[in-house]
């Protein structure tokens, strides 16, 4: 069975950091593209960052490139988004998802999300 699962979440004040972490049972993540997703109160889901399996190209949203940068750790079979710099406009619940790297590349991914979905965490950034 396909499993991903988000951890990392919390309170933080503005301009800390976080760092969320997806891993995955069932399946390895290296074969996959996989993104980071978040959704806000009353907004739509939007793609914050997507790797490639390979990890050859990575994408990240104009809200948050230069603050999160997202990275693999094949050994753990995880993928990690360390946030930094956070703003109040960051609080959302995240979601990792994954696709089949053959299936899609980063820029589709984020547009359009993932095949499989973790259940998401939440980060809140308030003072």
């Amino acid at each position: 069975q396909l499993q991903l699962v988000e951890s990392g979440g919390g309170l933080v004040q503005p301009g800390e950091s976080l760092r969320l972490s997806c891993t995955a049972s069932g399946f390895i993540l290296d074969y996959y593209d996989i993104g980071w997703f978040r959704q806000a109160p009353g907004k739509e889901r939007e793609g914050v960052s997507c790797i490639s399996g390979g990890s050859a190209s990575t994408y990240y949203a104009d809200a948050v490139k230069g603050r999160f940068t997202l990275s693999r750790d094949s050994a753990e079979n995880a993928v990690y988004l360390q946030m930094s710099m956070l703003k109040p406009e960051d609080t959302a619940v995240y979601y990792c998802a994954a696709t089949p790297r053959y299936m899609t590349n980063v820029l589709t991914m984020c547009a359009e999300g993932g095949r499989y979905w973790g259940k998401g965490t939440l980060v809140t950034v308030s003072s």
